[in-house]
């Protein structure tokens, strides 16, 4: 087991006796949901209704009682796993120091480091701790203080669920601190969609390179970013490459294994699994954790690759669309729908804007609305990895889909 001491500790050694300062802060955001098939937390250490804190015992299994989930989480053996990008915990933390262990899958141990989960740790609105992790369990030291302080803890998974997962094993606390659930916030958001959701590359700005979760950086990415704006809590189920209809291809046949729909019911997707054992796809997502006012879909840029220019087989993406606002609609009966797409491709904008007015005309749904990025420029904003956008891009990509949300809702 390793033990990391970074900005934390630096802060720490930096105070004089007495003397206490946060390390800084900031408005980001994140989202809340129930952990779906996990176990309580310890009877000894639970809060009760009222939310009050409560001195707590030992050891803490973050469950939504005591901490706010972000995103698709799911709570086994008192390890809460993710695997979607964005997906972690935050809360209040008040104690002298503050320790946390991240326990890696199969792909940490024996998997390319390419491939390895990305987590960052923050203090009070500031990434104190930014690890890829590659051994079963790692231990990083995320607050240390001479006196007792409360501080914002927030954890989120950097990288895409598709090749790794990772989890966040019971918090131990000292006798007499606590934690509790940070605030909600004021607007609830899901947003579904592929790599550029994901924040693919974003950390390599070279377009000759190629994937690797080192790179990615969601909270980089512009539906993130949205998030932030418009003071949202968040959900997010993104998967680089995948599709309505196909996931990228560079062939004449449709990826058929690599499309959202298929998925979007469960907690995700991966190669690997939680705890080497439970794979993400194997487990149902109760939609009543987490009802957004807002769901924005950006999908279509993998389907371009296939569909090219023929006329049916956009015809085919058009269809799918539309059966796929059905599939969120049941799932999620009071959201507001926002279809987009155009940053990387924009040739299939018309089918996505067909299947949005479709779709309303058929079941009399008017909650349902699409927005048209602009294509990336990069001359201007330059390229990620792969031709993926760079945060710059995808700053005017928030910039936009943040000026129509407040339009439709009010906000």
């Amino acid at each position: 087991m390793k033990t990391k001491r970074f900005l934390a500790m630096i802060c720490a050694l930096a105070l004089s006796a007495g003397m206490l300062t946060s390390c800084g802060s900031d408005d980001s955001s994140a989202s809340s949901s129930k952990a779906d098939g996990g176990s309580s937390v310890t009877d000894s250490i639970v809060q009760d209704s009222s939310e009050e804190e409560k001195d707590l015992g030992n050891t803490v299994a973050l469950t939504a009682e005591n901490v706010k989930l972000v995103g698709r989480t799911w709570l086994s053996d008192d390890t809460l796993w993710l695997a979607l990008s964005g997906a972690g915990v935050e809360f209040e933390y008040t104690g002298k120091k503050l320790d946390i262990t991240i326990a890696g899958d199969s792909v940490a141990t024996s998997g390319s480091a390419d491939n390895q989960a990305r987590v960052a740790i923050y203090v009070d609105g500031e990434r104190v701790i930014d690890e890829m992790i590659d051994s079963a369990e790692e231990t990083f030291t995320a607050f240390e203080s001479a006196e007792a302080k409360t501080v914002n803890v927030k954890i989120i998974k950097l990288s895409e669920c598709a090749m790794s997962t990772c989890g966040i094993k019971a918090i131990t606390v000292a006798e007499g601190e606590t934690i509790k659930p940070a605030p909600k916030k004021t607007h609830t958001i899901e947003f579904i969609g592929d790599s550029i959701t994901c924040g693919y590359g974003v950390d390599d700005e070279v377009k000759e390179h190629h994937f690797s979760t080192k790179t990615e950086d969601v909270t980089k990415a512009y539906a993130y970013k949205t998030a932030q704006a418009l003071d949202a809590d968040y959900s997010m189920f993104s998967i680089s490459g995948y599709g309505i209809i196909s996931g990228y291809t560079n062939g004449d046949e449709p990826v058929s294994a690599q499309t959202i729909p298929q998925y979007y019911e469960s907690l995700g997707f991966s190669y690997g699994a939680f705890a080497s054992t439970t794979t993400p796809h194997s487990l149902e997502w109760d939609f009543k954790s987490f009802e957004p006012e807002v769901i924005v879909i950006n999908l279509g840029t993998n389907d371009a690759s296939y569909t090219k220019a023929y006329t049916d087989r956009r015809d085919h993406y058009k269809q799918a669309y539309i059966d796929f606002l059905k599939q969120i609609r049941k799932n999620n009966p009071n959201a507001t729908i926002f279809c987009t797409l155009g940053t990387m491709d924009n040739t299939l904008c018309q089918r996505m804007a067909e299947a949005a007015a479709e779709y309303s005309a058929e079941t009399g749904d008017d909650k349902v609305y699409y927005v048209l990025f602009d294509l990336q420029n990069g001359a201007v904003d330059g390229y990620a990895a792969d031709w993926h956008p760079t945060e710059a891009t995808h700053q005017k990509s928030a910039d936009k889909l943040v000026a129509e949300i407040k339009t439709v809702m009010g906000w």
